[in-house]
């Protein structure tokens, strides 16, 4: 009888025991904080961090009077997608590589991902290093290679900045994304690929009528979860340039920062980090869509 009730228990609260922490921190540690965030925006908070109560959409007024707004917009942009789409144009030919057989294919895979397990805020400070206008061993290599005269400030100048920023990015995003298509790349059964070769396809061919559309939904999904790590990526960006010079390399995550912590003003600020918040909504979304097309493809 006892174990009889004990089994009726488990069947009325079902799965809650083993979902309901889980559930219970997403409240606590995302959902609270982005309604406290959201709130935010529509207060008025002083320098101290005192509310003065309600300001309606006048924050979010002041950001898009924000005469930074425009450029650091236009910024993120270029940023997320041109490091995706980098990143996934040079993850393919890497993860075919890593799925062939050659000696010390294991190595070469443990090499490859050490860039993404390592901390960001170390790869971003070595590589800050490297590019150093005074000591840093980029100048050296192009000075030994007679691409340059003399030691060039790879980080002075907005334009350059930015774009050692975007390497930086793909390259800490390359592992990642080529593991996700290497994991795509091992499900392709061997017997379409044996009986293309019998037809007489070309590699290549192999590759674009069968292997690619194959890897599609790997492909999204690696795009989509790359989309909000590059767009959240806040540690690059600070470690090397701070945004600088002035807001010349800033993206709409480093803005907020520097809007509640160096602007001082806190309304502007939860306005910003709300839209941030929304644009990762609607990756997240994606991510869901893209997750389902797969399952349903599968």
């Amino acid at each position: 009888m006892t174990q009889a009730l004990k089994s009726q228990r488990r069947s009325r609260f079902g799965a809650w025991p083993w979902i309901g922490p889980a559930i219970l921190m997403i409240l606590v540690v995302v959902v609270w904080p982005a309604f406290e965030m959201a709130r935010t925006s529509f207060q008025n908070v002083d320098m101290t961090g005192t509310n003065k109560g309600w300001a309606g959409i006048r924050n979010y007024q002041t950001l898009l009077r924000n005469p930074d707004l425009h450029g650091v917009l236009i910024r993120t942009i270029i940023w997320v997608f041109g490091v995706v789409l980098v990143t996934t144009l040079v993850s393919l030919p890497i993860a075919q590589l890593l799925n062939s057989n050659f000696p010390g294919r294991k190595v070469v895979r443990w090499a490859t991902i050490v860039p993404w397990a390592a901390s960001v805020v170390m790869t971003a400070t070595a590589w800050k290093w490297i590019l150093d206008g005074f000591y840093g061993v980029m100048n050296n290599v192009f000075i030994d290679l007679h691409l340059i005269k003399e030691p060039v400030d790879w980080l002075g100048t907005p334009k350059q900045a930015f774009l050692w920023l975007m390497i930086v990015g793909v390259f800490v995003s390359i592992p990642f994304t080529s593991f996700v298509i290497l994991a795509g790349l091992s499900t392709i059964p061997h017997d379409i690929l044996e009986a293309a070769k019998v037809d007489g396809a070309s590699g290549w061919a192999a590759y674009r009528t069968i292997i690619f559309p194959l890897l599609r939904p790997s492909l999204m999904v690696a795009a989509v979860i790359n989309l909000i790590n590059v767009f959240n990526s806040f540690p690059i960006i600070w470690v090397m340039t701070t945004g600088g010079p002035g807001y010349e390399t800033d993206t709409t995550t480093t803005l907020a920062y520097k809007i509640s912590f160096r602007d001082q003003d806190i309304g502007q600020s939860a306005s910003m980090a709300t839209v941030n918040f929304l644009i990762i909504l609607v990756f997240i979304i994606a991510f869901l869509k893209v997750s389902k097309w797969r399952e349903q493809s599968e």
